[in-house]
């Protein structure tokens, strides 16, 4: 079992019997003599992704949470359910809408690197990619001299996501989106 110095993000970690993905660790010393390093996690629940903040000294034992991670691909949506296949070994993962939640946003036909999470035997969660390509269905038109301002409008993309882009983007194009924060990246 680790220190709370020890964790890094994106580890999976067990706390009063909930399992959480950590998704930011802040580092604070303190200047008073004897103080030592605090460490605040921002937390995310698996699979109910509420969010929790803790703070651990640097020596307070973390529990690692039982967890397998297995890359997967995005097969097919069978009703309510997404069906995800593993990279390896072909099984197939069935994970229903909740267990999904604002992820749905971001999953198109044939979307690899993520990760389907398995606790005892059973699917709960999906890790997605750090970024997705996506293709903008629908927003204002171009603005002439948009290229040289930083303003910026709303798209409505493929999977029916909305975020915002700079005015310089025009419905068709594919744009590459960050799956932690909904930002727009870059052109592709």
């Amino acid at each position: 079992m680790p220190k709370a110095s020890e964790v890094k993000r994106g580890q999976v970690i067990d706390h009063d019997g909930a399992v959480y993905a950590v998704r930011q660790i802040d580092r604070s010393a303190p200047t008073a003599r004897g103080g030592g390093t605090l460490y605040r996690f921002k937390l995310e629940g698996i699979p109910s992704g509420d969010r929790r903040e803790l703070t651990f000294k640097g020596d307070d034992i973390i529990r690692e949470a039982d967890l397998v991670r297995r890359q997967s691909e995005y097969s097919y949506r069978d009703g309510d359910d997404f069906v995800f296949m593993d990279s390896e070994d072909f099984s197939q993962y069935q994970l229903g809408e909740a267990a999904i939640g604002e992820a749905a946003g971001y999953i198109t036909d044939g979307l690899q690197g993520i990760y389907v999470l398995i606790i005892a035997d059973r699917p709960v969660a999906i890790q997605l990619p750090q970024s997705v390509v996506l293709s903008v269905t629908d927003t204002a038109p171009v603005m002439k001299g948009a290229t040289a301002s930083k303003s910026s409008k709303p798209a409505t993309l493929e999977t029916g996501l909305e975020v915002m882009v700079p005015d310089y983007i025009t419905p068709g194009e594919r744009i590459k989106v960050n799956t932690e924060t909904g930002d727009f990246m870059s052109r592709v």
